[in-house]
């Protein structure tokens, strides 16, 4: 997520009460998570595993719960909870915008686009040209559509990522700063759901078709002309890359990459990143042809044992 404008490390610390070390006068840019961080972003960490991960990553700025030693060229921001003043950081540059209309003064909806009974839109959503919106769609603030855009009833764009962290007193969520973007010519079925990025971009490929009941995690990017059937749940963070398919009810773990071309059968589990171009099955997923030969094999343990005795 990028500011409105270039922000003093000094302004940053102010906001969220913390101490810093570096150049109070040092620009910030934007914050983000740590998978997508650019020059200029903060990005938090509060967990040792994960210190030289964020210190070494492309953030210039880093939030963390323990004075270590500044890298050359970069800024640290210390806090005694860097998710809860990340939190707060989302909340100042992207708070909650409450709407008591159906469609937002502030949206914009391409020429041809057809909005059906029931639908809600929400502050500065924008809609390309000759989409067919049906009943009872909501488009979460700040979602970006684009031409040729076909989502059928009952799908939600732009619900919060499913991102927590547990504490004494229960699990705090990590707080959606981000959109959801749809590129020309996809087709999105019934009752879906796509969770916004975190402060980055949930993003649906251009020519993409996704069938009914389907989920997508908070910032998974999705390539262009991706097949996806119904009941899949592909979790957060995925990259899947251009003409993927993914049968029904396939799942994946987050953080992977399906490349390109991969055909993923039904129910399989995706434990892992697979490279494109193969055909895929089971749990813990493999290639379809050893997974098959496995099966098979496994049908003929009865024979071999009554030949044993």
């Amino acid at each position: 997520m990028k500011f409105p404008k270039t922000y003093s490390l000094n302004e940053i610390a102010s906001i969220i009460n913390c101490e810093f070390v570096g150049d109070s006068d040092f620009p910030v840019l934007g914050m983000n998570e740590i998978h997508v961080v650019e020059p200029g972003d903060i990005v938090f960490v509060d967990h040792p595993k994960y210190y030289d991960k964020a210190l070494q990553s492309a953030a210039s700025i880093v939030l963390i719960n323990k004075t270590v030693d500044c890298p050359q060229g970069k800024a640290l921001l210390i806090s005694d909870d860097p998710f809860r003043d990340f939190n707060k950081l989302t909340n100042h540059f992207k708070p909650f915008q409450y709407s008591n209309v159906s469609v937002s003064a502030s949206a914009k909806i391409g020429e041809g686009t057809l909005i059906q009974p029931n639908v809600f839109i929400g502050n500065q959503v924008v809609i390309g040209k000759n989409c067919l919106i049906h009943s009872n769609v909501s488009i979460y603030d700040h979602t970006v559509i684009g031409d040729n855009v076909i989502i059928h009833a009952g799908t939600i764009l732009g619900a919060d990522a499913f991102y927590y962290k547990k504490r004494a007193e229960g699990f705090d969520q990590l707080i959606s700063g981000g959109r959801v973007v749809i590129k020309d010519n996809v087709g999105i079925g019934a009752l879906c759901t796509i969770d916004k990025g975190v402060t980055g971009d949930t993003i649906i490929g251009e020519g993409t078709k996704i069938d009914n009941q389907v989920h997508v995690g908070h910032d998974t990017v999705i390539g262009k002309k991706c097949l996806i059937a119904s009941q899949t749940g592909i979790a957060g963070c995925v990259i899947i890359e251009d003409e993927v398919t993914l049968w029904g009810q396939v799942g994946t773990t987050s953080g992977i990459t399906i490349g390109e071309k991969a055909v993923v059968l039904g129910q399989t589990g995706v434990t892992k990143s697979v490279a494109g171009g193969k055909t895929y099955f089971g749990t813990p997923i493999e290639e379809s042809r050893e997974k098959l030969k496995q099966l098979a094999n496994i049908k003929k343990i009865p024979e071999i044992l009554n030949k044993l005795k």
